[in-house]
Order: structure tokens, then sequence, then C-alpha cells
């Protein structure tokens, strides 16, 4: 319609045609009609009363396509990006489409900070870690894990490297927030599978005579016709109520069930307790008083689709740690199948194969070094190798002197730059954070002693249990040494001594393998 005012206007403005002071609309014979002034919309024929106006509209619009290619020169657009969106730097940020594939998370760090990211809608978990390795500049060693944590219901859960993370945040609540921190157990039940899936808890559905062999026993997981099962006795909390049920429970591929008579299977018996496709199994932190738990191990199973309804949580606590480690990984196993070795996977195809060496590369031959006098004003070779010896041993003395004139200050700061050491924090707080990074053998960190102000605790993780073991400072010439085993092996400072231990099993139920650390993104 536009167009069509615009027409009529230049036709009437530059060449009107008059007779008895009346404007006529060209190809009209005979016929007259004024036009008025000024020229509105709703007075060019849109009306049903001035049928006329509306041919006259079309008559106009026939030879303004006849007319104007050839009486107007064509003028080329000087912005041509301004008028296709697609070229636009404009325009292509209004479309809705781009618009809405892109979103906006913040992730928290363990000590509070938090950091804004932009993620597009197909973003998993693990790319997520390694933006975050990338721009905290962590060490990716794919032991990373992006956590969804719930503070209002005391849940919170390792979200697996192939989720979606907008999905995930789709169903969180306001209050709810991701977490990034270490999780070494993520895949460790690909390494150690009978470490976590002890013999008495695991069962076919099909009737076997024989036991499950260990080079089968994750097989049997990861293949759905031959569906295992983990059994045994959880406590249950009522739903309204405070109470603790314990009841003999079973996990299939198809849900965890529970019996309502003893440890029968049968059918009739067996009560759907949670579906695997709509639930996700959370461990609770909240901890057993508030709660009124029988036991420390609480986990729970929640739909994906809650956000703040506690009473669609089902709380489970389980006997020890082992057991509540095996319902939780075999829930994993059963959910997400192969999808789970995958994932185990691909960190160890991106490794690229380093080319091995013949010989050790140096900068300097040995055979082109001398020893050297710099006591003059002008340095001297010292080619008499008696002098030369006894230069090098005075050297060696007075290093040794001015170092035990420093080792007092370098003792105590020394070892607080390290990742795997936290300073003054409680047992509690050690325990904390041990259980949050995964419980694998040789998990540790080292703080300072509560009981001793001089002395500091190795805090180690060896079959799911945490030990603590003292280091005491000896002193021998005047100079500070630490011990694990009361003076047996002593060492100049903590940094030696975690260093040896990481090699050497010595006192230690295991070997010190993956320091607890806390990153602040």
């Amino acid at each position: 319609m536009n167009s069509s005012f615009e027409t009529l206007y230049s036709h009437t403005d530059s060449s009107p045609l008059l007779h008895n002071g009346h404007a006529l609309l060209p190809g009209l014979h005979g016929h007259r009609g004024q036009v008025p002034a000024p020229l509105r919309p709703c007075s060019l024929g849109i009306r049903r009363s001035q049928p006329i106006h509306v041919h006259a509209v079309r008559r106009l619009q026939e030879e303004e396509q006849q007319v104007r290619p050839a009486s107007l020169p064509a003028i080329p657009n000087p912005f041509p990006e301004l008028c296709s969106p697609s070229g636009s730097p404009v325009l292509t940020t209004l479309q809705p489409n781009q618009a809405s594939n892109t979103h906006i998370i913040k992730v928290f760090g363990e000590d509070g900070t938090g950091k804004v990211v932009e993620v597009p809608a197909d973003m998993t978990a693990r790319d997520v870690c390694q933006l975050l390795v990338l721009r905290s500049h962590c060490v990716d060693d794919n032991c990373w894990s992006l956590v969804e944590h719930h503070p209002l219901l005391g849940l919170e859960r390792s979200l697996e490297d192939h989720e979606l993370v907008v999905q995930v945040q789709a169903c969180m609540s306001s209050e709810s927030r991701f977490v990034f921190r270490k999780n070494y157990a993520k895949y460790e039940f690909f390494k150690n599978p009978l470490n976590f899936f002890p013999e008495q808890m695991v069962a076919l559905c099909q009737e076997s005579n024989g036991t499950i062999p260990p080079s089968q026993l994750l097989k049997n997981f990861l293949n759905s016709s031959c569906c295992p099962e983990i059994q045994g006795f959880l406590y249950l909390k009522e739903t309204g109520r405070k109470s603790w049920k314990k009841l003999c429970m079973f996990l299939r591929r198809s849900g965890l069930y529970y019996s309502t008579k003893a440890t029968s299977k049968e059918p009739r018996h067996l009560q759907l307790l949670s579906d695997l496709e709509e639930s996700c199994m959370f461990t609770v932190t909240t901890g057993r008083k508030m709660h009124n738990a029988p036991t420390d191990y609480l986990f729970c199973i929640k739909p994906v689709k809650v956000q703040r309804e506690q009473k669609e949580v089902r709380m489970l606590c389980a006997e020890d740690e082992q057991s509540r480690t095996c319902w939780m990984t075999a829930f994993r196993l059963l959910k997400y199948g192969i999808q789970l070795y995958q994932n185990f996977k691909i960190p160890q195809q991106r490794k690229a194969p380093l080319a091995p060496f013949s010989a050790p590369v140096r900068s300097v031959s040995e055979n082109s070094l001398v020893a050297m006098d710099f006591s003059g004003r002008t340095g001297r070779v010292i080619d008499n190798p008696v002098e030369a010896q006894s230069a090098a041993m005075e050297e060696g003395h007075s290093w040794r002197v001015s170092n035990l004139l420093t080792h007092t200050f370098l003792f105590i700061v020394i070892h607080r730059t390290q990742l795997w050491f936290h300073g003054r924090i409680v047992r509690e707080e050690s325990h904390r954070m041990i259980m949050q990074q995964g419980q694998v053998d040789g998990l540790f960190l080292v703080r300072d002693s509560q009981s001793n102000p001089k002395a500091f605790v190795l805090t180690l993780c060896h079959h799911q249990k945490i030990k603590h073991f003292q280091i005491l400072p000896f002193e021998e010439d005047g100079q500070i040494f630490f011990s694990l085993d009361e003076g047996t092996t002593k060492f100049n400072d903590l940094i030696h001594l975690v260093e040896f231990y990481q090699l050497n099993r010595g006192v230690l139920p295991c070997k010190l393998k993956h320091p607890c650390t806390v990153i602040a993104l």
C-alpha cells in the first residue's frame, strides 16, 4: 500500500491532469475524480463505497512497472550489508534463532568465587570443564567435573561428560548452582571394578550357578542382553516421617525395587521405588543429624524435573561407604550404559604419543666444563686438580652455611604454595574435601596440626577410608627435619617428604597419587 501512495503522489505533483479546475485521474476517460488534499490513506479507495479508486491504484501500479525502469536510472545500494540480515553485523545479532542458541551460566569454585560463562545449547559438561581449565590455567588431567549443587535440598552430583549443561540448568531452581571441582573417582571403577562392586552385592538377573569373573563384571553391566543387578539392604526414609525402614532392594536396568516380603524376588513382592530414566542419584551433604539417619552414608534419588519439593526426593542410607559407592556407581552404569565407557575412552584417544629420545639432550657438553676462580678482579681457570677439588669443597661448605641461615624461613613458607597444602583446616573439613573429590586410593592433602602447632597432618584415603598421619619435626645439628616414622626417614621440608611418598609407600598403606586441590576461578 505504501508504494501505491508514493506512485500517486509522484504523478499528481509532477504532471497533473486538469479539467475545469479539477484533477482527473489518468486512464479514466470521461469521468472526473477530485483528489482530496491533503491525500490520506483512508481516501485512496480502500473503502467499498469508492470502487473507482481501487482500479485507479491498480492502474498506477501497472504503469509504474512499465515506466519506472526506463525513466529512472538504477542506483546501486551503497550499504548492501544493512539490507541483508545474513551479512549485517547489526541485524545478525538480532536474529531470534541465533540469540536463543547461546545461554549464560555461572560456575562457582570451591572457594566461593564465581565466573560467568556463555555457552551454546549443545555444549557438554566436558566442554565446559575444558573451557574452565584453560581460563583458570589448571592442569587438564581429565579429572575435573561440573557438579550440580542444590543448597536448599542439600544435594549434589557430578554431571556426566556427555550431558548438555543448558538442559540440566533448565531443571534447576534459582538457588541451585554449578560447582567446578576435582573428581578422581569419575571413571575409577573401570580401572578397579572389584573395589566398587563387592561379590555379595552383584547377581545376574538370569539364573546362573557360576560366579562372575572379574574381567566380565563391567562387560555385563554394559551389555543389555545379560543385565546384572545389585542387591542388598538399604534404609529408606518413610514419606512425611522422620523414621527409617530397612528393606531389601534390587537395582535393575528397569529401576530400583524393594521387596515387601523379606528378601523375596518374586514379581508380586517387588515394588518399584524409582525409575532410572527420569531420575538422578545425588549425594546428601546436609549431614546425618538433620535427617535423623541411622548411618553417615546418605544418598537419595531425585526426579529430574523436581526442583524444590523435598517430598518427591527418596532418601536412602547404606551400611558403609563401599556399599553406598556400589549403589551409586551401578545406578550410573545401568542408566547410561556404553556411553560412560565412551566418555572414559575419549581423553585417552586424544593423547598424542610422545617421540622417544635415543639419548638425553644436553645443551653443554660435560667435557667443556672447567673449574673457575672468581675471587680476584678477573676470573682464572684452575688447572691444578687438587686446587679445584679444595675450591669445590669450600664453595659447598659456604653454600651449606647460607642454607642453614635461610632454612628456618623456607620450611615455613615453601610448602604453602603447593596445591595439596590447605593450612589450618579442621579434621571434619579435610574429610569433606576428600569425600567430595572421589575417595580413591592415594587421594591426599597436608594440613596444619591442631594439637601440635609445629607439626603437620597427612590426610590419606585408602580402601574408601580416610586416615590421618602426623608429620613431626626433628632437630639435628641445628637443622630441622620432618618425618612420618618417628625420625627413621627424615626430610628437609614437606615438599621432599611428599615427593618421596609419591614414589615409595614406606609406612603408608599406599602411595600418594592424587592431590586434593581447590582452584579459585
